[in-house]
């Protein structure tokens, strides 16, 4: 029995140390950190640019929502739409349009072409005969910004009179009392001169009257032109 166990000493030192050996040849993998680190700097790096980004796009939001002037000066074209007559309308009735061009503050469109714009008549005569010529005076008073929002503004004043008649229809009596004369003397001298000549000048009269009345109409579509005469702030952007 002793001889076995002496036997067997040597033989399972010999397979330890084989175990051993091998354990040494084939040690465990090791993380390499240079490689881990520069893993983990990359993601590092995609997540400060994703963040830079987002302010990006923050500081460029609240930079577009920040409140514009538009100046006092600035024009304002427009499109009628509907027809405004001086011997039709009245005083304080209420008329509407659209912008005929954009307006821009800082190369930032405030209000588009086409956005609603409204007025009122604040002035009208209407053409007389013989010598009252007509008269039209319109204002703006709301704008629709490019947000929608609808805009309480002030404007000069547009205006146009018309012209008067008082030489034409001085030339259109003269010239009915001539020829009233004219054909008076032909049918009986001096005595049927001057009945020709009251005659003729009660047709130019007439006439004059009939023909004197001239309104001021601006048809649809019909594009006038004002000017802010008080600045007015618009939400850029909404």
């Amino acid at each position: 029995m002793s001889k076995k166990i002496t036997w067997l000493g040597p033989v399972v030192m010999v397979l330890a140390a084989a175990i051993i050996g091998c354990q040494s040849s084939n040690p465990p993998e090791q993380p390499q950190p240079e490689a881990a680190q520069a893993t983990t700097g990359g993601k590092g790096g995609e997540k400060k640019k994703h963040g830079a980004k987002k302010e990006g796009e923050k500081v460029k939001q609240e930079a577009a929502a920040q409140p514009i002037t538009i100046p006092a000066g600035t024009a304002l074209d427009i499109r009628l739409g509907d027809a405004i007559d001086s011997g039709k309308v009245s005083e304080g009735v209420s008329f509407s349009g659209t912008l005929a061009s954009p307006i821009t503050v800082d190369g930032v469109v405030v209000a588009a072409t086409g956005a609603a714009v409204s007025g009122t008549v604040t002035h009208v005569v209407s053409a007389g005969r013989l010598s009252k010529p007509a008269e039209l005076a319109l204002t703006l008073n709301s704008l629709t910004a490019a947000d929608g929002e609808k805009l309480d503004i002030s404007t000069d004043t547009w205006s146009d009179k018309g012209q008067s008649h008082k030489k034409r229809n001085a030339e259109m009596i003269g010239g009915g009392a001539g020829g009233g004369a004219l054909i008076g003397a032909l049918l009986g001298g001096k005595k049927g001169a001057a009945i020709g000549a009251l005659a003729g000048g009660g047709g130019g009269t007439a006439a004059a009257a009939y023909t004197g009345k001239k309104e001021i109409v601006l048809a649809a579509e019909t594009k006038l032109g004002f000017k802010l005469s008080s600045p007015v702030t618009v939400r850029a952007g909404g």
